[in-house]
């Protein structure tokens, strides 16, 4: 593990993965071949970014990508020395989500977000608009179709929200959110959007890539 810097006081994570052929977007492999779905993890990967990076201009937030697969090197080749960058560790999502929650908070953040890179709708606009609810509340999320959620920020640490969870399941938003109604928590919600995950969600990069 790397030594993380000091953290702004609102820090955006971005959890992916290197783009390796017969590794990523498997689901999406009959649809694309091994080097389709790597290639589209790329793209995807690199378009989250580039919306982070215009939130960078305007607002003083750091950013940080936690990953799997690849290494440190061919991270900072593929995306650019001007990230933070540690590996996501072993242990579920959930586990690695916390991990990531933990170091953030330790590292001075006040006000952190996850994101992935599956969901083309999550804009720069609904990421601003994400950072500006944590100001105010314990939580907001960000439910995808499929029953999970795109997006999780926290104002402090609350463990129980990453434990007992049925991750990849339709059960992850509900779940998350009645854990935090019963630890009382203030939740915000964002519009629901979907994650690109099956062959059949194909359309809706396709549509994003011709709307840009």
């Amino acid at each position: 593990m790397q030594k993380l810097p000091i953290f702004t006081k609102q820090h955006i994570i971005i959890f992916t993965r290197y783009p390796e052929t017969g590794r990523t977007k498997t689901r999406l492999i009959p649809a694309l071949g091994d080097v389709g779905a790597a290639s589209l993890q790329k793209q995807m990967t690199e378009y989250t970014v580039s919306q982070v990076r215009k939130i960078q201009k305007t607002s003083a937030i750091t950013v940080e990508v936690r990953f799997s697969g690849g290494n440190y090197e061919l991270m900072q080749n593929w995306l650019g020395t001007d990230l933070v960058y540690e590996t996501q560790g072993e242990g579920d999502l959930g586990e690695r989500m916390l991990r990531s929650l933990t170091d953030a908070f330790a590292n001075s953040a006040e006000q952190v977000i996850i994101i992935g890179t599956d969901c083309p709708d999550l804009d720069r606009q609904i990421l601003t608009s994400a950072l500006a609810k944590l100001q105010t509340c314990d939580l907001v999320l960000g439910p995808a179709i499929d029953g999970g959620y795109y997006l999780i920020g926290l104002s402090c640490i609350v463990p129980e929200l990453f434990s007992g969870i049925d991750w990849g399941t339709d059960k992850v938003f509900s779940q998350t959110s009645e854990i935090a109604a019963k630890l009382r928590l203030s939740s915000e919600y964002l519009p629901k959007l979907a994650d690109i995950d099956r062959p059949e969600d194909l359309i809706i990069w396709q549509q994003r890539v011709r709307d840009n």
